[in-house]
């Protein structure tokens, strides 16, 4: 059966600091997206602001991007998040890199469409930095849709290992925590992808394939 999955990812390619890059983490979409293009999945890609996103210049690699180029592709001209019909979609996935701590992370629009596909039972997917997409969200009774639920995503022990903790306004693990969440976690680059209920979570760019593969097999049940 054909899917149709709205890709979030974010617009900021810069730190907080103003000089040092981030981005999307190109495997974080590229894999889910080749993946689901293999499926037949209708995919649409949105951010915030729209147009084209960027890259993290370090999840760039010359091989991989011949393989992924159609992914790339279709990155130089987003839509809008709020031009989009979110009954229209199965699922809403967030892609990481550290970019969504800066932009999607206090998002109102995301939260609502997040907190509309959680009402009506819709998956709800995200990794490595992409959880920053769930911490808006609410229930309709106004708890936080993580709320009880097992969840991941980039470790502090992640953040500490490669440096990046003092670039970031927050530890979007004790945000998950702060809201409720049960956080599972494994070691530093580690393959880790937790399904609860109808949210799936990855935690960093080494889960990418098993984080695809897992929303396939979701929606096969």
């Amino acid at each position: 059966m054909t899917r149709n999955i709205l890709m979030t990812v974010t617009n900021v390619d810069y730190f907080g600091d103003g000089k040092t890059r981030t981005g999307l983490w190109f495997e974080e979409f590229a894999v889910p997206y080749i993946t689901f293009m293999e499926k037949d999945y209708h995919v649409s890609i949105a951010s915030l602001n729209g147009g084209e996103v960027l890259l993290d210049p370090q999840s760039e690699n010359f091989i991989k991007d011949i393989k992924w180029h159609e992914a790339k592709k279709v990155l130089e001209n987003t839509e809008k998040l709020e031009n989009f019909d979110c009954s229209m979609y199965d699922a809403i996935v967030f892609p990481g890199g550290h970019g969504p701590m800066f932009d999607i992370a206090e998002s109102e629009i995301v939260g609502r469409f997040v907190s509309e596909f959680y009402k009506n039972n819709k998956l709800i997917a995200a990794i490595c930095h992409g959880p920053a997409g769930l911490l808006m969200a609410r229930k309709e009774d106004g708890d936080y849709i993580v709320s009880g639920k097992r969840v991941t995503c980039f470790t502090d022990k992640e953040e500490e290992f490669y440096h990046k903790e003092g670039l970031l306004p927050f530890s979007l693990e004790e945000a998950l925590k702060a809201r409720g969440a049960i956080f599972e976690e494994r070691g530093v680059g580690e393959i880790n992808v937790i399904v609860d209920g109808n949210i799936i979570t990855g935690q960093n760019y080494q889960s990418s394939q098993t984080f695809a593969d897992t929303i396939v097999e979701y929606f096969s049940k």
